[in-house]
């Protein structure tokens, strides 16, 4: 399909909040052995779980490396449709492609350059080629016209929409030195205007504690549950490091104004207790120079702030944690005519990421 050379705000796109209603959910496959532990099977397992459950509500299309591609098309999930779709890794969130609406029954997307979270700088893993194509790929897949952004480097996991023109982003992740060092701040935030078709962008200052694969992805930390409404990941102990980010975002957010003039309402919903790698974990990622490390004790960037918002559902990942019931019941109330779908999702989270990350929605036009 066409690639644009105008900016989705110049054509009158936006990027609709995620509560919209989706013709279909994208989701990869993971396979990659220095990342996920014991040949990724129990990760594998676990996607199974998010793709199948996901699919009671709307379409899933799961990109496949030619590896797994008969795995995965075996498995016969109905309602799923599995696609040959060569990638790096399993995180489309990010590498995938931003969808844009009209209003007018027309959809496109933004395909942002992708460098595996900081490059040769700090990135996660080299070479990246392969997942910085699956935007492209998304956007022939759903036939539809793209925006490419070849200067501008972004994950989709470092913004938020509430589709009425305010984003939401972190500082410690869009300012990072990997990503776009070359631009200030004032110039990140007018790119991000127009190619979101937003107004305002709220800069929250840094993501969960630990969050070091993503540099403080805001889907981690802060989403938009509503206009003017957020839930944001909370620390009550102040002993914990945690519990700093969590204040300084609070004090931001309550600060600020959306785009429409609203105050912004924040609902907390606790992190759980700390969760940490395994040595038996850890024994069984291959350790492969120049990927980020899983090691013995390192602690994990758990929140379940991380959830997936799709048609009918939240799915939440939980941790068999005392703070569990809390999320589940919070997110119930936010979200009375949906239904909460639990999903144990530590095996995600031990690949640096969760259920939000691993998913990336295209709306209905």
């Amino acid at each position: 399909m066409r690639i644009n050379d105008t900016t989705p705000k110049q054509d009158g796109y936006y990027m609709p909040a995620e509560w919209h209603e989706h013709r279909c959910t994208y989701l990869l496959w993971p396979e990659r052995e220095d990342n996920w532990r014991e040949n990724a099977e129990p990760a594998q397992a676990v996607f199974q779980q998010v793709i199948q459950t996901i699919a009671k509500y709307e379409p899933v299309v799961v990109g496949v490396n030619v590896s797994q591609y008969a795995h995965v098309l075996e498995m016969n999930m109905p309602n799923v449709q599995v696609v040959e779709l060569a990638n790096n890794d399993a995180w489309i969130r990010d590498c995938g492609a931003t969808c844009v609406i009209n209003g007018k029954g027309r959809l496109r997307g933004v395909d942002w350059k992708f460098n595996a979270w900081g490059g040769l700088v700090n990135g996660l893993y080299f070479p990246w080629d392969q997942d910085d194509f699956i935007g492209a790929k998304m956007c022939a897949i759903e036939g539809i016209d793209r925006y490419r952004t070849s200067d501008f480097v972004l994950e989709g996991g470092s913004i938020h929409s509430d589709g009425e023109g305010t984003i939401l982003t972190t500082e410690e992740c869009l300012l990072d030195e990997g990503r776009n060092p070359e631009m200030s701040k004032e110039q990140i935030e007018a790119k991000l205007k127009e190619y979101l078709g937003a107004e305002k962008v709220l800069w929250i200052p840094k993501g969960i504690y630990m969050d070091e694969d993503t540099n403080g992805h805001v889907d981690n930390i802060c989403q938009f549950v509503a206009p003017g409404k957020v839930v944001l990941a909370w620390e009550d102990n102040e002993e914990d490091p945690q519990h700093e980010r969590s204040q300084m975002a609070l004090d931001y957010l309550e600060s600020q104004t959306d785009v429409k003039g609203r105050k912004i309402e924040v609902v907390k919903i606790h992190v759980p207790n700390p969760i940490t790698i395994t040595a038996e974990e850890a024994a069984h990622v291959d350790q492969i120079e120049g990927t980020f490390p899983r090691r013995d004790g390192d602690r994990l960037p758990a929140s379940y702030v991380n959830y997936y918002n799709c048609n009918g559902a939240i799915i939440l990942p939980v941790f068999n944690d005392e703070h569990d019931q809390a999320a589940i019941d919070t997110l119930q109330e936010l979200f009375p005519d949906k239904i909460i779908e639990p999903i144990y999702a530590r095996e995600i989270l031990l690949g640096g990421g969760n259920i939000h990350c691993i998913t990336q929605q295209v709306p209905k036009p």
